[in-house]
C-alpha cells in the first residue's frame, strides 16, 4: 500500500470520529495537553511503535483496539509483539510493555510509566491492576477500553484532555468520566495533539533501538507512591495523578496513576 493510500484509509477510518467531536469542538475549548513536550525521538514520521503483549486473554481484544485505535494517527503506527516485561513488567529501551496482573487492593486501576533522556522518552510501560479489574464495577468493556487507551496514549506523550469527573464527557479516552461509556477510544483533537507533539524530526531515534539510553535505578516493584518519587500534579478530586522521579544526568521516570473510584487520597 502506498503512503498516499494509507494516509487516505487513516482519513477515511477517522472521519467518523472526526464528525462526532466537530461539535463539540464549537463550543468547548481545549488545552493543550502535551506533558512537559516529551517525545520519543524518531527521524520520519509515521513511526512505529511496537506494544509488548504480556497481557492474558481476557485482555487482548482490548489491547487490539488501543492499538488500532492509535495506529489511526497519521505521524504514529503501533503494532503488537511478544512482551519481554515478565512478572515485574520491567521496561524494554525502545518500545512499551504493557502488563496485568494481580497487584493488590493499592487504590489503582491502571499505571504508565515513561522513562526520558533529556526531552526524549526511551522507554515506557502500562499496568493494568486485575485486583480491581476482576470486580463486578470495573469488570466491563468500558472500563478496560477507557484505561488502558488512556495509560497507553500517556506513553505517547499525551496528557488528560479534561480532569472533572462530573461534566459532559468528551468522547476521549484522553478524558476523566466517572462513567467511562462514551471515554473509550481517542477523539480527533488527541490526534491532532499527537500531530502537534511530533511535528519536528529529531537527529537520532530512541524508538525500537535495543540501545536506547536507558534511565538506571529500574525499580522492579514499583507499584505505589514510595518508588514514584514526588508528586508533580493532582486531579480533579484533588488526588496525586503525576509523580516524578529523577535519576539523575537528565534521566527521570514519570508515573501517571489511574486510581479507583474512592481510592488514592496520597497528600
Amino acid at each position: 500500500m502506498t503512503p498516499h493510500h494509507k494516509s487516505a484509509l487513516r482519513l477515511s477510518s477517522a472521519l467518523p470520529i472526526a464528525l462526532v467531536a466537530a461539535s463539540l469542538f464549537a463550543t468547548v475549548a481545549y488545552a493543550n495537553h502535551s506533558w512537559g513536550n516529551y517525545h520519543w525521538a524518531r527521524q520520519s514520521n509515521p513511526f512505529s511503535l511496537k506494544l509488548g503483549d504480556n497481557v492474558s486473554t481476557a485482555w487482548d481484544p482490548y489491547l487490539a483496539t488501543t492499538s488500532s485505535d492509535w495506529s489511526l494517527s497519521s505521524v504514529l503506527d503501533t503494532s503488537i509483539v511478544a512482551g519481554q516485561g515478565r512478572k515485574s513488567c520491567r521496561p524494554t529501551a525502545g518500545r512499551v510493555e504493557v502488563c496485568n496482573a494481580k497487584y493488590g487492593n493499592n487504590g489503582w486501576l491502571g499505571l504508565a510509566q515513561i522513562w526520558v533522556s533529556g526531552g526524549h522518552i526511551t522507554q515506557g510501560t502500562t499496568k493494568l491492576n486485575d485486583t480491581y479489574f476482576t470486580t463486578s464495577t470495573y469488570n466491563t468493556p468500558a472500563w478496560r477500553n477507557l484505561v488502558l487507551c488512556q495509560e497507553v496514549g500517556h506513553t505517547f506523550g499525551l496528557n488528560h484532555q479534561d480532569e472533572n469527573f462530573g461534566n459532559t464527557p468528551l468522547g476521549s479516552c484522553m478524558d476523566y468520566s466517572s462513567d467511562p461509556t462514551l471515554n473509550q477510544h481517542p477523539n480527533a483533537h488527541d490526534y491532532e495533539q499527537l500531530e502537534l507533539i511530533y511535528a519536528h524530526l529529531d537527529s537520532t531515534t530512541t524508538v525500537g533501538s535495543v540501545t536506547a539510553p536507558q534511565a538506571k535505578g529500574d525499580v522492579d516493584d514499583a507499584d505505589g507512591p514510595p518508588q514514584w518519587g514526588k508528586v508533580i500534579h493532582r486531579d480533579g478530586k484533588d488526588r496525586a495523578s503525576l509523580f516524578e522521579r529523577d535519576l539523575g544526568n537528565g534521566h527521570k521516570v514519570f508515573t501517571f496513576v489511574f486510581w479507583a473510584d474512592g481510592e488514592g487520597e496520597v497528600h
